[in-house]
């Protein structure tokens, strides 16, 4: 039985954006052989892979074409193409996450049905067939209105306030979730390999973008009570595990001012809430991945000390070949981490790379963020009219 150490053990990735980056550079240190799969060759894995595949990860024949030489296949993205994936597996080729895994949680809708009938804590909701309904139930405002399927980023998602909201809501099937009384936005990695083993990585606190409703700061450790933070790890291993899933796995919690955890949403791979742990971590969450998908003992996923991640984005106002001013100020920073992903294009609010900085202690931590913040900006040659 081949392991994962042989000379001809093979493992694919679908997806050739930046997490599959990050667990490109993590698979050297366990000396493994690991191929992507992308549309172009310019994407963040294109850029430094030697075992590149240029592909449509949602077309059928290229799915199959790529996973049918390779021993374990896992995802980057949540956009693949299903029926390849399982016809993969029916021949024999470990996936994960499973695909009727990714079938479950493409679907915002079907997820939270999956909590509801799992006793898993959520918000209140329905599922529409078409946003223009709403026009006909004004006293339900205010609500979150989500796409059910190929939202990302902040994308695909409306807080409906006010009845003027509705003019511009999007097409086709929607979920509507109450509005919850938020106090904050938290996170928990979970990683189950095949035998079994959960663990669970520290509780981190998200701060968002209001304008693009993107992360734009995560604080390591959350400020939330020893309580909360068991509580979360408890809901994050229930998932996994009533998912009977392989693989790394994201949970994002609301926690609203009366102290109840519920889970937003999850994510089954690499997540933007655990970039961080690279530094800030004794195993990151890409070790942790690998791993988990080749059923090795689960890494130790205790804090090595405090740390704060900046999402490094494109600048409003620019679009084209990126500039990073003021980057030289950051490598002079000491426990400042830069991570830039290889775009090619920067436009406004995209995900260029993350900054990751570590201390001693949070508060210092959070003030030489700022400054990265603040120093850092992604632009272009020329500003965009």
């Amino acid at each position: 039985m081949k392991n994962a150490y042989d000379k001809d053990f093979r493992i694919g990735i679908l997806g050739g954006g930046q997490l599959g980056r990050m667990i490109l550079q993590e698979s050297p240190n366990l000396n493994l052989s690991v191929y992507t799969m992308d549309s172009s060759l310019s994407s963040p894995c294109g850029l430094i892979s030697e075992n590149f595949v240029v592909g449509d990860i949602r077309n059928y024949d290229d799915v199959i074409a790529f996973g049918k030489n390779k021993d374990v296949l896992t995802i980057e993205i949540e956009n693949v193409n299903i029926k390849a994936l399982e016809a993969l597996e029916k021949d024999g080729v470990k996936v994960f996450p499973q695909p009727r895994v990714v079938r479950i949680l493409q679907d915002k809708g079907v997820q939270k049905e999956f909590y509801k009938k799992n006793g898993i804590p959520t918000s209140d909701f329905k599922l529409i067939e078409s946003a223009a309904t709403l026009k006909d139930n004004l006293d339900e405002i205010p609500y979150v209105l989500k796409m059910r399927t190929g939202g990302y980023d902040g994308k695909g998602v409306q807080i409906i306030k006010l009845k003027e909201d509705l003019n511009d809501v999007f097409e086709g099937k929607c979920l509507v979730e109450d509005l919850v009384d938020l106090d904050k936005e938290l996170s928990v990695i979970v990683a189950r390999n095949e035998s079994g083993e959960c663990r669970t990585f520290p509780l981190v606190e998200q701060s968002f973008n209001p304008i693009a409703n993107l992360v734009e700061f995560l604080f390591s450790p959350a400020d939330v009570s020893q309580e909360i933070e068991k509580e979360a790890s408890r809901i994050a291993i229930d998932v996994i595990e009533k998912l009977d899933m392989v693989g790394l796995l994201a949970v994002e919690f609301f926690l609203d001012k009366q102290g109840n955890l519920l889970v937003n949403e999850v994510a089954p791979r690499p997540h933007n809430s655990g970039h961080q742990t690279i530094e800030g971590n004794y195993t990151s969450q890409f070790g942790q991945l690998l791993r988990s998908i080749l059923n090795l003992p689960l890494g130790d996923t205790k804090l090595r000390g405090a740390s704060v991640m900046v999402n490094v984005l494109g600048e409003p106002g620019f679009s084209g070949n990126p500039v990073y001013e003021g980057l030289g100020d950051l490598l002079s920073m000491s426990g400042v981490y830069p991570h830039l992903y290889g775009k090619d294009t920067t436009k406004p609010y995209r995900k260029m790379g993350h900054v990751t900085v570590i201390d001693n202690d949070l508060e210092q931590a959070k003030i030489k963020a700022n400054k990265v913040k603040d120093r850092l900006k992604v632009i272009s040659a020329t500003p965009t009219s």
